[in-house]
This record gives C-alpha cells, structure tokens and sequence, in this order.
C-alpha cells in the first residue's frame, strides 16, 4: 500500500515539476532601486529634486514643488488654473517666460538629478493620466553629461493631441535634436474608458537597444548603433547613466489648446516607479 501512494505520490508530482521551472531564456533581473510612493506628504526629498518657473517649450505652467504629493499610495503631480504674480515679468518683453504679468496655470516637475541616476536596465512605472485638451504628462530619462540634445533623451511615456509617443534622442549633424519616434492613437487603444485606468510603462535598455513599452505592447525599439551624436565626436549619449523625470506639463509647442473642457486640478497620479539590473554572472 505504501509503495501505492508514493508511484501516485509522484506520478502527479512529475508534472508540477516540469511546469515549474524557470525560463532560462529571460534576463535574470534584479530589484535596485524603487519608490512607492507610500509615506504622505512630499516627495521623498533623499530621491526628488524640482524644476521652477517657466522651463521650456513655451509651455503654460509654472512649475512650482507645492503641486507635487504622495497620497494614498500615489505620487500625484497636479495641474491647476490659478493666478499670481510672475516674478520675471518685464513689460514689452518678447521672451516667452517674460512677457506675461500673470501666470494663469501651475504643476510640477519632479527629477532624480543628483540623487539617482543608471545606465542600463529595466525601468517600469505604473499611473494613470489625464487626456484632457491641453495636457501633456511625460515621463522620460536625460543624460548625465552633455547639454541637450548632446546628452540624450529617452521619452518611456508621453501624451498630448489624442496620441500616446515613445522617442529616443540624440544629436544630429545640424546640432539639433535626432528623433526616433513611435506614435499611438489613444482613441485606438480606448480613449477614455483605457486613460480612466493604471497602466504600466516600461523600458528595457541594454548595451544594444532601448525598447519602450505600454502593458508590454512594444511602442518603439531603437539600437543603440543608431544613436551616436552626429558631431563627430563619436559621443553615444545612451553609454553613460541617464535620471528620470516626471511632469505634468500644458498647451506650448506640442501640448494643444487648453480648453473649457479641461478639467482643473488635473492629475498625473503614479502608484511606482522601479529600476531593475541585470545580476552579474
């Protein structure tokens, strides 16, 4: 009888066994670095420094820390319609960033420049955005070394005008940026019903390629060959560390018109960002 329940014993063990085991094809990735985003209150300021003022992109908002909390388990970075005083107002100034009294729209910027930066590996966030006209949230990876576009410039997500982007950067031989670009419709992916939910972006970048996705439907995969800054400096600007940055930016050069339908405060809310690495062999 003993000898009975251990041949069924492991007769049914077998194929557990089999089904078990590991796909050696996969990189073994490890965990370096993470924020939940789980502690109320600010960003955690041992990881996120701010951008002030009026950045780029001739964009409406004023960047400002006060816009950006974690609540609940989220990181939300909250754009709003409201007025005050820009303190680098001159009058008859034709500068962008100048020209006007008022700022009419805040949010905020929040980066890891400083505090964390990484070359190579894979990197996942999870959020949820805002498609409303007029904004444009992003998050995206700029080299440590080198003025822009020289040092390089990965956008993992970024939406405006109904399409969802993945671009990689570098230099071109004008001495302005070179873009490999990758466009979805956000109506073909569900529009509003698929905005109104979390989802997950990731990249994977290695000594060969950078490969942007969404819900792990590949977006864009460009090889590294491709991206050397044509200056002749033989400079690629994806061979060194890059840190992250995290935006809720409005209207400018690509965000669209913001309109009535706008809804304020706006949301860009993120539930975590995670860096893996491949282990060494």
């Amino acid at each position: 009888m003993l000898n009975r329940w251990m041949f069924l014993l492991a007769f049914y063990a077998a194929p557990l066994t089999v089904f078990a085991q590991k796909d050696t094809t996969a990189p073994a990735y490890q965990l370096v670095w993470a924020d939940e985003f789980s502690k109320d209150g600010p960003p955690d300021p041992q990881y996120w420094g701010y951008e002030r003022g009026f950045v780029r992109n001739e964009e409406a908002q004023w960047y400002q820390p006060e816009n950006a909390y974690c609540k609940n388990g989220l990181l939300i970075i909250e754009a709003r319609k409201e007025q005050k005083p820009n303190p680098f107002y001159e009058a008859g100034s034709k500068d962008w960033r100048k020209k006007d009294k008022m700022i009419r729209y805040t949010s905020a910027s929040i980066n890891t420049s400083g505090f964390k930066s990484w070359q190579y590996g894979r990197f996942e966030m999870r959020g949820r955005i805002d498609i409303s006209p007029g904004l444009w949230p992003a998050w995206w990876t700029l080299g440590v070394k080198g003025h822009w576009p020289a040092n390089g410039e990965i956008d993992i997500l970024e939406y405006y005008r109904n399409k969802l982007l993945a671009n990689v950067a570098c230099l071109d031989s004008n001495k302005k940026a070179e873009w490999y670009s990758k466009t979805r419709s956000i109506d073909s992916l569900g529009g509003v019903i698929w905005s109104a939910k979390f989802h997950v972006w990731r990249m994977d970048w290695d000594e060969t390629a950078i490969a942007l996705y969404v819900d792990d439907m590949l977006m864009n995969k460009v090889t590294l060959d491709k991206l050397v800054n044509k200056d002749g400096s033989g400079v690629n600007p994806f061979n060194q560390p890059h840190y992250m940055l995290l935006n809720l930016a409005m209207g400018g050069m690509n965000g669209g018109n913001i309109t009535s339908k706008t809804p304020f405060p706006a949301k860009f809310e993120v539930d975590y960002v995670r860096v893996y690495q491949k282990k060494a062999p």
